[in-house]
Formats: structure tokens, sequence, C-alpha cells
């Protein structure tokens, strides 16, 4: 006979759920996780570039970094009731307390011509992408849209994989960067024979290529849309609070502000008087672990403890060779100090394969060493 008598239901398994799942499983034997994912892989968001350019694979298998005793439903949540989640085949899944963990995905392009563009965003639309970059002619002109992480990251990959091809970046790569690392940037760009236009906005796409609000245009035979994300609408069509965006509304707890069984982790939540977290898994993974800390005290009938989240880095990869390991405040502003070129590439390679270990480890019902102070996308559980 089982001795669980908590039951606790996690919607959406990135690094946020999973993390929430297994450090609830390995410090507590009464309680029994159900894990609602749309598939039955891992996706390593990380490595969707590489997976959109062929130059690396972006999933694991799920049984594998998940806790032994999770119980794993592959399906989509319609609804969250009051001691239920309502799935998408009919079922009912009963509960007492709920770790919302949806994340994010592709941004919602709202111009004319928005439907052609593809993205990272989600295995799908970089699965997308690859197949769309594969099927093009030899000196096909690629634009990617969005001068942020992953618009860099991206048009790096692409160009690493496909040299064949005419690139160019609309935005301005890294604004928030100390001089040194944005100039490092530039060259690295302009080195591939990434063309960078900024200045401009995108105002209409069509088959000849990208139209800007200057009157200029661009020709670009596949368009990449790396300017933001957006959320499932799932705490909204459950009547939580949320945001314009749609994220769930958390306190500093993180519960939901209307639902205090509801305990949301990761991208799909915005935090009282912290509105900003940038999307990482340096962020998931505390947030999964402090989610499940407040998912034991809430059922325990406990005050929560508030989080604690810092960070340490951003790590910025450029192609197979490069990359920019720019160090920051715990509230995430850039330092002067970074590293730069191959070692900087190194250390990243190094932080994506630490945070998969240290969820293989967490699984295993073993507690990763975290040091004093937050650490890179591996911990910065405090």
């Amino acid at each position: 006979m089982s001795n669980t008598h908590v039951h606790v239901a996690v919607v959406g398994a990135g690094y946020a759920g999973v993390m929430a799942t297994n450090r609830l499983l390995s410090e507590h034997p009464e309680v029994a996780v159900t894990v609602v994912n749309p598939r039955a892989v891992f996706v390593e968001r990380t490595r969707l570039h590489q997976h959109a350019a062929a130059t690396g694979s972006a999933t694991h298998n799920l049984t594998d970094l998940l806790h032994p005793r999770a119980e794993l439903r592959v399906g989509t949540a319609e609804r969250i009731d009051d001691g239920a989640v309502l799935l998408a085949d009919g079922s009912v899944l009963t509960c007492d307390a709920v770790v919302y963990a949806v994340g994010s995905g592709p941004a919602r392009v709202e111009v004319p011509g928005g439907e052609r563009v593809h993205s990272v965003s989600d295995f799908e639309s970089a699965s997308a992408l690859h197949t769309a970059i594969e099927a093009l002619p030899h000196g096909a002109a690629v634009t990617v849209v969005g001068g942020g992480f992953t618009g860099i990251e991206t048009v790096t990959e692409l160009a690493t994989a496909h040299p064949g091809h005419r690139y160019t970046l609309v935005g301005d790569p890294g604004p928030d960067l100390p001089d040194r690392t944005r100039r490092y940037l530039r060259r690295t760009l302009t080195g591939f024979g990434i063309d960078i236009l900024t200045g401009v906005t995108v105002t209409e796409i069509d088959d000849a290529g990208v139209r800007f609000d200057d009157g200029t245009e661009a020709p670009s035979h596949l368009t990449v849309w790396a300017g933001g994300f957006s959320v499932p609408d799932l705490a909204r069509r459950s009547g939580l609070d949320v945001d314009d965006s749609g994220r769930l509304r958390v306190d500093a707890a993180l519960r939901s502000t209307n639902r205090a069984d509801v305990i949301g982790v990761g991208d799909a939540i915005t935090i009282a008087q912290r509105p900003y977290v940038r999307m990482s898994c340096q962020a998931a993974i505390p947030l999964g672990v402090h989610g499940a800390a407040t998912v034991w005290d809430v059922v325990q009938g406990r005050e929560p403890e508030p989080l604690s989240l810092g960070f340490v880095a951003q790590c910025i990869s450029l192609g197979r060779g490069r990359a920019a390991l720019q160090f920051t405040t715990s509230a995430d502003t850039p330092r002067a100090a970074a590293v730069r070129g191959r070692s900087a590439t190194l250390a990243k390679e190094g932080i994506l394969r630490g945070t998969i270990w240290t969820m293989r480890r967490q699984a295993r019902g073993h507690t990763p060493f975290v040091p004093a102070g937050p650490a890179l996308d591996t911990a910065g559980v405090r």
C-alpha cells in the first residue's frame, strides 16, 4: 500500500517543472507527483538554435531526468480547477496542489505576413526552421529579426552551419552590454559576413522579403523572428490572476495571487515586486526548487519563505567556436568583467552540460553542491 498522502500535479516539464518535481519527490516520500507534458522528451531550450542548424541535439528522454517515482502523463492541460487539472483527453487529475510550469513559446508576430516567419522558441518551431533552411538554394537571403541573445545565437549558428547563404540581423546586438562586449559581438557577426540593420522596425513580410518603417526593404527567402516570446493562456482560461501578457501573477513565495494552491515557476509567471526575471535556465532551476519548497509549506498549512534569486552571468554563443560570458550583478545588471572567445565557448558548454547533470543528480535523490552565493546556470539555488 502506498504511504503517499499528498498529490501534486506539475503542468509542464521544462527546467523549472522538472526541478520542482524532483525536489518534491527526493525530499518528501509522502508526496506523489504527476507530470503533465505534451511530449515524452525534455527540450533543452538553450540548444534549440543548434537543433535548427543541425549542429547539436536539444532533447533528452524525459524519464531519464525525472525522479523514478514521478508519473508522466503525455498530454495537455485544458483548465485548472479547485483540486483538479482537466486534461485535453477528457480525464481529470485530482490533486492537492498544482505547479504551474507551462513555459513560453513563439512570439505573436503582429505585422502583415507574420505567419510566414520561423522561430526557435520551441522544439516544433526549431524543427520547422531546420527543414526550411535545408531546402534553401545556395546563396539564399536569410533574415533574423531581433538583436537579443536569441537572435544573435540563431544567426551565428545558422551562418556556421550554412555559410553559403546571405544573413542579415535586424536589431542592435546586445544594447545593454558593456562597450567591449558589444564591440566583440559586432566584430564576430561581421566576421561571419552577417549584415546588421539597426534603427528600423519590421512593418511587413512577404515572399519578396522584409519591409521596414523607414521605407526600405531587404530581400529574404527565409525570415526568423527572435523578438520575444508568448505564454500559453491556460492561467487565463482557468480564472487565475494574469498580467496583460497572460503570465500568472504570483506573490513573493510563488503562490498564485488568487489561488494559494497553485504555485507558479519558470517563464510563464510574473512575481510581485519583481516584474522582470530573465527567461533562462539560470532562473528556472532555482524557481523550480523554491516552488517545491512552497508547495510543501502550503500543503502543510505553513507560511512559505519568499523567493531569493540571484544571477551571476549572461552567456551568448556565437556559432560553435566563439562565445561571450558576461558577468553580472545578482540583479542581472552587466558588470565590466567578461570572458570572450574560445574560453567562453568552453565555459558555456560546461554550464549547459552541468545543468543536465544537476537535473539527473536531483532525479536520483542527490542534492547537488550549491555555492554560498548564486551560481551560473547550473545552480543559483539558495
